[in-house]
């Protein structure tokens, strides 16, 4: 699914981690802001098992995901949007909806017979002679 670059709110900080005295200077850490609502690039069934399944990104009504894995800003919000798209792909289509079933006419024997040679094996460890 393609959202287009014009919905995402990007805001850059200082990164933590590795990169020496550069990661002092620099701001690498990418933060993405997304308002679900408002975006016409998803069905509103999609936008619903999203704010089902991944509350935990959602503030406010928005979506906010954050990279810090690389150095470079660009591979930042490169991951940050592909992050978004795995996580939009995820819940794209509904699940799938659970098919009762009944166990066959042999499970059962099978169940029951276990069950009466287990009973007659205890039943032979408690006789005393």
């Amino acid at each position: 699914m393609n959202i287009p670059y014009s919905e995402f709110i990007f805001s850059f900080s200082r990164s933590s981690g590795p990169g020496g005295q550069h990661v002092n200077k620099v701001n690498s850490k990418v933060t993405l802001t997304w308002d679900i609502k408002a975006s016409d690039a998803c069905s509103a069934a999609v936008k619903k098992r999203f704010l089902e399944n991944y509350p935990r990104f959602v503030v406010a009504e928005m979506v906010v995901l954050h990279s810090q894995k690389h150095r470079s800003q660009k591979m930042n919000i490169d991951d940050c949007v592909a992050k978004l798209e795995s996580l939009i792909e995820s819940v794209r289509l509904p699940p799938k909806t659970r098919k009762k079933t009944k166990p066959t006419k042999s499970s059962k024997l099978k169940r029951l017979d276990t069950k009466s040679k287990q009973s007659k094996l205890k039943k032979l460890r408690s006789e005393k002679f």
